[in-house]
Protein backbone atom coordinates (compact mmCIF):
# COMPACT_ATOMS: atom_id res chain seq x y z
CA UNK A 1 0.00 0.00 0.00
CA UNK A 2 1.32 3.53 -0.97
CA UNK A 3 2.56 5.66 1.78
CA UNK A 4 -0.35 8.31 2.61
CA UNK A 5 0.57 11.96 2.33
CA UNK A 6 -1.01 14.98 4.57
CA UNK A 7 0.20 17.28 2.34
CA UNK A 8 -1.70 18.74 -0.65
CA UNK A 9 1.01 19.90 -3.63
CA UNK A 10 -1.32 23.33 -5.42
CA UNK A 11 -1.35 22.64 -9.51
CA UNK A 12 -1.70 26.94 -9.47
CA UNK A 13 -3.77 25.92 -12.26
CA UNK A 14 -6.76 28.59 -12.70
CA UNK A 15 -9.23 28.44 -15.91
CA UNK A 16 -11.54 31.19 -16.61
CA UNK A 17 -14.09 30.21 -18.86
CA UNK A 18 -16.56 33.31 -20.14
CA UNK A 19 -20.51 32.07 -20.06
CA UNK A 20 -22.56 33.95 -22.92
CA UNK A 21 -24.61 35.72 -20.00
CA UNK A 22 -21.40 38.08 -19.31
CA UNK A 23 -20.39 36.22 -16.90
CA UNK A 24 -17.68 33.76 -16.35
CA UNK A 25 -16.44 30.29 -14.13
CA UNK A 26 -13.39 30.48 -12.89
CA UNK A 27 -12.41 26.86 -12.17
CA UNK A 28 -9.04 26.08 -9.80
CA UNK A 29 -7.38 22.40 -10.04
CA UNK A 30 -6.47 20.36 -7.60
CA UNK A 31 -4.52 17.04 -7.04
CA UNK A 32 -7.17 14.15 -8.11
CA UNK A 33 -4.84 11.01 -6.93
CA UNK A 34 -7.23 8.66 -5.12
CA UNK A 35 -6.08 9.55 -1.45
CA UNK A 36 -6.96 13.55 -1.95
CA UNK A 37 -10.32 12.63 -3.51
CA UNK A 38 -11.06 10.14 -0.87
CA UNK A 39 -10.42 12.46 1.71
CA UNK A 40 -12.26 15.08 0.03
CA UNK A 41 -15.44 12.88 -1.12
CA UNK A 42 -15.45 11.47 2.70
CA UNK A 43 -15.27 14.80 4.55
CA UNK A 44 -18.03 16.11 1.79
CA UNK A 45 -20.35 12.85 1.64
CA UNK A 46 -19.86 11.31 5.34
CA UNK A 47 -19.08 14.53 7.09
CA UNK A 48 -21.13 17.23 5.67
CA UNK A 49 -23.92 15.56 3.68
CA UNK A 50 -26.11 17.83 4.97
CA UNK A 51 -24.93 20.73 3.45
CA UNK A 52 -23.94 19.41 0.07
CA UNK A 53 -26.03 19.07 -3.10
CA UNK A 54 -24.36 16.42 -5.83
CA UNK A 55 -25.79 16.54 -9.29
CA UNK A 56 -25.47 17.02 -12.93
CA UNK A 57 -25.38 20.09 -15.16
CA UNK A 58 -25.57 20.59 -19.40
CA UNK A 59 -26.77 23.66 -20.77
CA UNK A 60 -30.66 23.27 -21.04
CA UNK A 61 -30.31 20.98 -17.69
CA UNK A 62 -29.70 20.53 -14.17
CA UNK A 63 -29.94 17.42 -12.02
CA UNK A 64 -29.51 18.48 -8.69
CA UNK A 65 -29.98 15.80 -5.54
CA UNK A 66 -29.88 16.40 -2.06
CA UNK A 67 -29.05 13.89 0.62
CA UNK A 68 -31.67 13.05 2.99
CA UNK A 69 -29.70 11.76 5.50
CA UNK A 70 -26.35 10.60 6.04
CA UNK A 71 -25.35 7.90 3.27
CA UNK A 72 -26.30 4.33 4.48
CA UNK A 73 -23.19 2.88 2.36
CA UNK A 74 -19.89 5.04 0.79
CA UNK A 75 -17.47 2.34 -0.01
CA UNK A 76 -14.86 1.81 -2.80
CA UNK A 77 -14.81 -1.16 -4.80
CA UNK A 78 -12.90 -1.94 -8.01
CA UNK A 79 -11.97 1.96 -8.23
CA UNK A 80 -16.00 2.92 -7.99
CA UNK A 81 -16.36 4.91 -4.46
CA UNK A 82 -20.43 4.57 -3.96
CA UNK A 83 -22.48 6.12 -1.93
CA UNK A 84 -26.31 5.23 -0.97
CA UNK A 85 -28.79 6.56 0.14
CA UNK A 86 -32.46 6.03 1.52
CA UNK A 87 -33.61 7.01 -1.88
CA UNK A 88 -31.07 7.08 -4.38
CA UNK A 89 -27.14 6.23 -5.25
CA UNK A 90 -24.08 7.36 -7.21
CA UNK A 91 -20.89 5.89 -8.35
CA UNK A 92 -17.74 7.90 -9.38
CA UNK A 93 -14.28 5.96 -10.39
CA UNK A 94 -11.38 8.46 -8.56
CA UNK A 95 -9.17 4.70 -8.82
CA UNK A 96 -8.32 2.46 -12.17
CA UNK A 97 -11.15 0.23 -12.22
CA UNK A 98 -9.92 -2.77 -13.09
CA UNK A 99 -12.79 -5.31 -13.79
CA UNK A 100 -13.15 -7.39 -10.92
CA UNK A 101 -10.58 -10.81 -10.24
CA UNK A 102 -10.27 -11.26 -13.58
CA UNK A 103 -8.80 -7.20 -14.20
CA UNK A 104 -11.19 -7.44 -17.72
CA UNK A 105 -11.46 -3.58 -17.65
CA UNK A 106 -9.00 -2.77 -21.10
CA UNK A 107 -6.48 -0.18 -19.95
CA UNK A 108 -7.98 2.43 -22.43
CA UNK A 109 -11.66 2.21 -20.63
CA UNK A 110 -10.18 2.39 -17.30
CA UNK A 111 -8.37 6.08 -18.37
CA UNK A 112 -11.16 6.80 -19.53
CA UNK A 113 -13.54 5.97 -16.75
CA UNK A 114 -11.20 7.62 -14.15
CA UNK A 115 -11.47 11.01 -12.80
CA UNK A 116 -8.47 12.78 -14.46
CA UNK A 117 -9.22 16.14 -13.16
CA UNK A 118 -11.04 17.61 -10.69
CA UNK A 119 -11.57 21.60 -9.64
CA UNK A 120 -13.13 24.11 -7.09
CA UNK A 121 -15.75 26.38 -9.01
CA UNK A 122 -17.07 29.82 -8.54
CA UNK A 123 -20.03 31.46 -11.30
CA UNK A 124 -19.32 35.09 -11.60
CA UNK A 125 -22.48 37.47 -12.89
CA UNK A 126 -21.78 39.70 -15.39
CA UNK A 127 -20.84 42.45 -13.06
CA UNK A 128 -17.65 39.88 -11.20
CA UNK A 129 -20.04 38.93 -8.76
CA UNK A 130 -19.66 35.19 -7.45
CA UNK A 131 -22.91 33.62 -7.32
CA UNK A 132 -22.49 29.99 -6.98
CA UNK A 133 -19.49 27.83 -5.55
CA UNK A 134 -18.73 24.16 -6.09
CA UNK A 135 -16.53 21.07 -7.44
CA UNK A 136 -16.42 19.10 -10.91
CA UNK A 137 -15.03 16.48 -11.78
CA UNK A 138 -14.16 14.90 -15.40
CA UNK A 139 -12.73 12.09 -17.07
CA UNK A 140 -10.34 10.63 -18.94
CA UNK A 141 -12.24 11.82 -22.19
CA UNK A 142 -12.63 15.48 -20.53
CA UNK A 143 -16.15 14.48 -20.08
CA UNK A 144 -18.06 16.15 -17.03
CA UNK A 145 -18.92 13.07 -14.69
CA UNK A 146 -20.53 15.09 -11.76
CA UNK A 147 -20.92 18.28 -9.71
CA UNK A 148 -20.70 18.62 -5.82
CA UNK A 149 -22.87 22.02 -4.91
CA UNK A 150 -21.54 23.53 -1.99
CA UNK A 151 -23.38 26.05 0.41
CA UNK A 152 -24.80 29.38 -1.29
CA UNK A 153 -24.87 32.38 0.85
CA UNK A 154 -27.38 33.93 -1.59
CA UNK A 155 -29.93 31.09 -1.19
CA UNK A 156 -32.06 29.42 1.84
CA UNK A 157 -33.85 26.42 0.68
CA UNK A 158 -35.43 26.87 -2.39
CA UNK A 159 -35.40 30.93 -2.15
CA UNK A 160 -33.43 33.97 -2.87
CA UNK A 161 -32.06 35.81 -0.01
CA UNK A 162 -32.99 39.44 -0.16
CA UNK A 163 -30.10 41.75 -2.31
CA UNK A 164 -27.48 42.83 -0.38
CA UNK A 165 -28.31 40.29 2.51
CA UNK A 166 -26.16 37.04 2.06
CA UNK A 167 -25.51 34.42 4.62
CA UNK A 168 -21.66 34.80 3.80
CA UNK A 169 -21.46 32.37 7.14
CA UNK A 170 -22.11 29.77 4.54
CA UNK A 171 -19.11 30.03 2.95
CA UNK A 172 -16.81 28.80 5.64
CA UNK A 173 -16.98 25.02 4.12
CA UNK A 174 -15.65 26.35 0.91
CA UNK A 175 -12.91 28.11 1.82
CA UNK A 176 -12.28 25.42 4.69
CA UNK A 177 -11.73 23.23 1.65
CA UNK A 178 -10.24 25.13 -0.80
CA UNK A 179 -7.11 26.13 1.90
CA UNK A 180 -6.92 22.16 2.35
CA UNK A 181 -7.20 20.95 -1.04
CA UNK A 182 -6.43 23.46 -3.60
CA UNK A 183 -4.39 26.24 -1.85
CA UNK A 184 -2.16 23.60 0.19
CA UNK A 185 -2.12 25.40 3.44
CA UNK A 186 -3.57 22.97 5.60
CA UNK A 187 -3.21 19.43 5.92
CA UNK A 188 -5.62 16.89 4.98
CA UNK A 189 -7.31 16.19 8.25
CA UNK A 190 -6.68 12.38 8.31
CA UNK A 191 -3.69 10.08 8.47
CA UNK A 192 -4.68 7.42 6.24
CA UNK A 193 -7.29 7.26 3.01
CA UNK A 194 -10.56 6.92 4.87
CA UNK A 195 -11.91 4.96 2.05
CA UNK A 196 -9.37 2.01 2.68
CA UNK A 197 -10.59 0.76 6.04
CA UNK A 198 -10.32 -2.56 5.45
CA UNK A 199 -13.31 -4.72 5.57
CA UNK A 200 -14.75 -7.73 4.44
CA UNK A 201 -17.80 -8.23 2.48
CA UNK A 202 -20.81 -10.77 1.75
CA UNK A 203 -22.49 -10.88 -2.11
CA UNK A 204 -26.11 -10.80 -1.37
CA UNK A 205 -26.97 -10.71 -5.17
CA UNK A 206 -29.63 -12.46 -6.32
CA UNK A 207 -27.35 -13.68 -9.42
CA UNK A 208 -25.04 -15.14 -6.30
CA UNK A 209 -25.77 -19.15 -7.16
CA UNK A 210 -25.75 -21.89 -6.68
CA UNK A 211 -26.23 -20.39 -3.18
CA UNK A 212 -27.77 -17.51 -2.60
CA UNK A 213 -27.75 -17.84 1.39
CA UNK A 214 -25.27 -15.46 2.28
CA UNK A 215 -26.78 -14.52 6.13
CA UNK A 216 -25.27 -17.03 7.66
CA UNK A 217 -21.71 -16.43 5.94
CA UNK A 218 -22.39 -12.92 7.48
CA UNK A 219 -22.99 -14.06 10.86
CA UNK A 220 -19.79 -16.48 10.63
CA UNK A 221 -17.52 -13.50 9.63
CA UNK A 222 -18.85 -11.35 11.85
CA UNK A 223 -18.72 -13.64 15.46
CA UNK A 224 -15.17 -14.67 14.36
CA UNK A 225 -13.95 -11.19 13.46
CA UNK A 226 -15.18 -9.67 16.56
CA UNK A 227 -13.81 -12.82 18.56
CA UNK A 228 -10.30 -11.84 16.87
CA UNK A 229 -10.29 -8.50 18.37
CA UNK A 230 -10.19 -7.28 14.41
CA UNK A 231 -10.23 -3.93 13.50
CA UNK A 232 -11.78 -4.70 10.22
CA UNK A 233 -15.72 -4.05 9.12
CA UNK A 234 -17.99 -7.23 8.31
CA UNK A 235 -20.22 -5.45 5.86
CA UNK A 236 -22.70 -6.89 2.82
CA UNK A 237 -22.57 -5.73 -0.71
CA UNK A 238 -24.23 -5.76 -4.09
CA UNK A 239 -22.56 -7.92 -7.26
CA UNK A 240 -18.90 -8.81 -6.15
CA UNK A 241 -18.63 -9.64 -10.15
CA UNK A 242 -18.16 -13.85 -9.71
CA UNK A 243 -21.69 -15.14 -10.46
CA UNK A 244 -22.93 -18.54 -10.03
CA UNK A 245 -20.25 -19.63 -7.42
CA UNK A 246 -21.74 -18.05 -4.54
CA UNK A 247 -21.74 -17.54 -1.49
CA UNK A 248 -19.06 -15.07 -2.92
CA UNK A 249 -16.47 -13.19 0.17
CA UNK A 250 -14.35 -10.49 -0.91
CA UNK A 251 -11.44 -8.73 1.56
CA UNK A 252 -10.90 -5.27 0.88
CA UNK A 253 -7.11 -5.03 1.96
CA UNK A 254 -5.76 -6.72 -0.53
CA UNK A 255 -8.18 -7.74 -3.06
CA UNK A 256 -8.94 -11.24 -2.22
CA UNK A 257 -12.17 -13.09 -3.93
CA UNK A 258 -13.64 -16.21 -2.14
CA UNK A 259 -16.25 -18.80 -3.57
CA UNK A 260 -18.44 -21.40 -2.60
CA UNK A 261 -17.76 -20.19 0.87
CA UNK A 262 -19.38 -21.80 3.72
CA UNK A 263 -20.14 -20.72 7.43
CA UNK A 264 -17.05 -22.91 8.50
CA UNK A 265 -14.74 -21.51 5.73
CA UNK A 266 -15.51 -18.08 6.32
CA UNK A 267 -14.34 -18.77 9.94
CA UNK A 268 -11.26 -20.08 8.33
CA UNK A 269 -10.88 -16.89 6.51
CA UNK A 270 -10.69 -14.77 9.35
CA UNK A 271 -8.54 -16.62 11.52
CA UNK A 272 -6.48 -17.86 9.20
CA UNK A 273 -5.89 -15.04 6.30
CA UNK A 274 -7.29 -12.34 8.25
CA UNK A 275 -5.47 -13.26 10.82
CA UNK A 276 -1.83 -14.99 9.70
CA UNK A 277 -1.99 -13.79 6.27
CA UNK A 278 -2.78 -17.38 5.10
CA UNK A 279 -5.14 -17.32 2.35
CA UNK A 280 -7.56 -19.98 1.80
CA UNK A 281 -6.58 -21.51 -1.20
CA UNK A 282 -9.27 -23.90 -1.88
CA UNK A 283 -11.76 -21.53 -2.34
CA UNK A 284 -9.43 -18.50 -3.57
CA UNK A 285 -10.59 -17.08 -7.04
CA UNK A 286 -9.80 -17.09 -9.77
CA UNK A 287 -8.94 -20.69 -8.77
CA UNK A 288 -4.60 -21.30 -7.91
CA UNK A 289 -3.54 -24.12 -10.12
CA UNK A 290 -2.03 -26.80 -8.22
CA UNK A 291 0.87 -27.85 -11.08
Amino acid sequence: MSEFHQEVTPLNRVVKEPSLTGGYIEYEDFDCSCDVLSSLLYTLFQQNWHQVGVGHIVQGGVLELEFPAAPKICILYDGYLTVVTESWHLHLCIEANLGGPHCKTPLELRKQRQVSRAAFYRRFNAEGIPRSWGIDFWNGASENLMTIFLPNPYVEGENLLPEGKPNLAKLELYEELRDIYVLGKKPIPFHTNPLKHPYISVCTSTRCLPSRKWQPIFDSLKAAVEKAGLDIEVRTSGCLEVCKLGPVVFYSEDKTWYTRVSPEVAENIVNEHLVQGKKIIEHYYPPVSKT
